[in-house]
């Protein structure tokens, strides 16, 4: 039995019209015209903004998408600052903290953080990566925190913020998925927030991908184009943090009731991703993106197992069910010389900057 909300089910709904131009796109063509009005005039006033604001005296990544919700943004976060360290980078990162109640000052921390204060995302990459993160809607108040308790930064990762025109950056790179760009139009008629020649602009277009997904057709747009592979890698139990390889984890629910738990921008690729596993699913249910979790949101009698996801993971510290395991992913670029061609830009940018 599949369970579905009605959240995640209007979601889906919407998605579908936007990978087409019917009935829907066509009746929201006028207010997506007016969109991208408003969108050009509010760019060029947030540029010259920008033009006569303080930039971070370090290069500045930022890590965006086009696409509406979410596109897979995090787990090439992680795999980004992966390579950045393995090249010698001390890397940091700024986010908006998504739902996150920003005070005056922008928060701090490395390691295992709060996801209720910090934001769920925020805190995954800093838990994954171990890299310090700082949080607030205004980015350049994010940088600067960020410096100044982590002195020792010398790159910095913005996750999320392509359409934040007043931070100054030095590369953009955009994630999607294998919707692409969908029907090509803006919201409300397409997903896009940005229209699909923005690509003309930013240094590469990174597609994020299960390893049994293909990529979608290329645009040309995108000067430099590469794909992100991800994979399940293994599992960990909640509460004790034992460490299950998939084949493991696979003998180890053999004659078990498995239960699935998304609350992610694409809950449905997670359920795919277990069941391709070989996992036998007797229930998966779609939570809406970044979902509070509560004491009894995977209150589960019926099952031996729940499997759930490392963004929900953070939001479930406090739980002690031995039922409950987190799916562990890993992303690899699909250039191999993708972390030399990062490495020597920004090389040139750090040189440039002093």
């Amino acid at each position: 039995m599949k369970a579905v909300s009605l959240g995640p089910a209007l979601v889906g709904w919407l998605h579908r019209q936007w990978q087409r131009r019917g009935l829907w796109a066509w009746l929201m063509a006028p207010f997506s015209l007016l969109a991208y009005l408003v969108l050009a005039i509010r760019q060029l006033s947030l540029r010259m903004i920008a033009a006569h604001s303080a930039r971070a005296p370090i290069p500045i990544i930022m890590v965006g998408n086009l696409y509406i919700g979410g596109t897979g943004k995090t787990p090439v976060v992680i795999a980004l600052l992966e390579q950045l360290r393995a090249k010698g980078w001390r890397p940091g990162v700024i986010s908006r903290g998504y739902g996150v109640q920003a005070g005056a000052d922008a928060l701090t921390g490395c390691g295992t953080i709060d996801a209720a204060r910090f934001g769920d995302e925020p805190a995954l990459i800093a838990r994954e990566s171990g890299v310090p993160v700082s949080v607030h809607p205004n980015r350049r108040l994010a940088w600067q925190a960020l410096l100044k308790h982590y002195p020792q930064t010398d790159v910095i990762v913005s996750d999320d913020g392509l359409q934040h025109a007043t931070l100054a950056r030095d590369i953009e790179l955009v994630v999607q998925d294998t919707r692409g760009v969908g029907n090509g139009w803006l919201l409300p008629a397409g997903p896009l927030r940005d229209p699909p020649s923005r690509l003309r602009t930013v240094d590469a277009l990174i597609t994020r991908l299960t390893h049994t997904e293909s990529a979608p057709p290329s645009n040309g747009l995108a000067l430099k184009e590469l794909e992100a592979r991800m994979s399940i890698s293994g599992f960990k139990q909640l509460a004790s943090a034992q460490q299950l390889s998939p084949s493991e984890f696979l003998a180890f629910c053999a004659n078990k009731s498995v239960y699935a738990y998304a609350g992610i921008g694409a809950p449905e690729r997670f359920f795919v991703d277990l069941r391709t596993l070989g996992l036998p699913l007797e229930r998966s249910t779609p939570l809406p993106d970044h979902h509070a979790f509560t004491p009894t949101t995977l209150d589960a009698p019926q099952a031996d197992v729940v499997v759930i996801t490392s963004k929900d993971a953070v939001k479930c510290e406090t739980l002690s069910d031995s039922k409950i395991w987190v799916a562990q992913v890993h992303s690899t670029f699909s250039d191999p010389y993708f972390a030399d061609w990062l490495d020597a830009r920004l090389n040139k940018i750090q040189t440039a900057l002093h």
